[in-house]
């Protein structure tokens, strides 16, 4: 689910780009942050599993 959003979120702002709505510049800017916010994304969700996994773990001892 989170893959096609960001995939929509992708094509959608290469359409801007193609439009001329977004500019070369702020291109440069948009990608690094995508890339930030996607691994910030991927560090919480693997955050979240192992605090699920431990009280799962710790019942079950």
């Amino acid at each position: 689910m989170v893959f096609a959003g960001i995939l929509i979120i992708i094509g959608a702002v290469f359409l801007l780009k193609n439009l001329g709505i977004v500019s070369a510049e702020a291109w440069g800017l948009i990608w690094p942050s995508a890339l930030i916010v996607m691994g910030a994304y991927m560090l919480w969700k693997k955050h979240q599993w192992n605090m699920w996994k431990d009280r799962v773990w710790r019942k079950l001892e």
